[in-house]
């Protein structure tokens, strides 16, 4: 992909639960390397509304047409957010893609795959910063320093985000891509294939656990320049 396309398109990155904006560093670096306009969100995982509110935000500052890119609950996110009109595609990556009208947790269970196993705190907050159980269930594929790093800089997320509805899907109206990875203990595989299918999206499989942006970023980045190249 030539510098001067990459230049003509925003490529704003949505980071998931447990997770913060950091978790796109190697990603970002892949693709700025290659001249691309790059932002990472930082969001507050409060409410599917709160983290809606920060994308836009950052859309709204792109000078032209915009790539949104999903990863895991940011594909709730980037499936809401992505119904402005920047937004020319929308990128999903090992991601959660509910229907208009319906819940991250209402897909889940949909799907077959009810959500299991994540209790909040007193507060209402799930939390994931056991470096053992960080590694297990999201990061098999990451040295062990990384992962460690990873659950330090983790940000819990509201429980009851899970269950906040999207209003109108934007992969009804956007042409779609999703990466899915095959080792992933977070996301079943099976679940991803389903969904791939369900929006008609260009999908790739890399072997890779949930954390294919830290484990294979330069797949990751190539994915994404991919799907830029071939917006509208």
């Amino acid at each position: 992909m030539s510098a001067s396309l990459c230049a003509a398109v925003s490529i704003v990155l949505v980071h998931g639960a447990f997770a913060d904006g950091s978790s796109w560093v190697d990603v970002m670096a892949a693709l700025q390397a290659r001249g691309c306009r790059v932002a990472a969100v930082q969001n507050p995982l409060t409410s599917l509304a709160d983290d809606v509110a920060a994308t836009r935000a950052v859309i709204e500052r792109q000078p032209g047409k915009v790539l949104l890119v999903g990863h895991s609950w940011g594909g709730v996110v980037i499936t809401e957010a992505g119904n402005l009109p920047q937004v020319q595609g929308l990128v999903y990556l090992s991601a959660m893609v509910p229907d208009s009208q319906e819940s991250a947790a209402a897909m889940l269970s949909r799907l077959g795959a009810p959500m299991e196993g994540m209790t909040p705190d007193r507060q209402g907050r799930i939390w994931l910063d056991d470096p053992g159980a960080y590694g297990k269930m999201m990061a098999a594929d990451v040295p062990v320093s990384r992962v460690q790093l990873l659950a330090a800089t983790q940000q819990p997320i509201a429980a009851r985000a899970f269950g906040d509805p999207v209003g109108h899907a934007a992969w009804h109206d956007k042409p779609s891509w999703y990466l899915m990875t095959a080792n992933d203990q977070a996301l079943p595989f099976a679940v991803q294939r389903k969904l791939a299918q369900q929006i008609k999206a260009d999908s790739v499989v890399l072997q890779s656990s949930h954390m294919s942006l830290i484990s294979q970023p330069r797949q990751v980045a190539d994915f994404i320049l991919g799907a830029a190249q071939r917006l509208p």
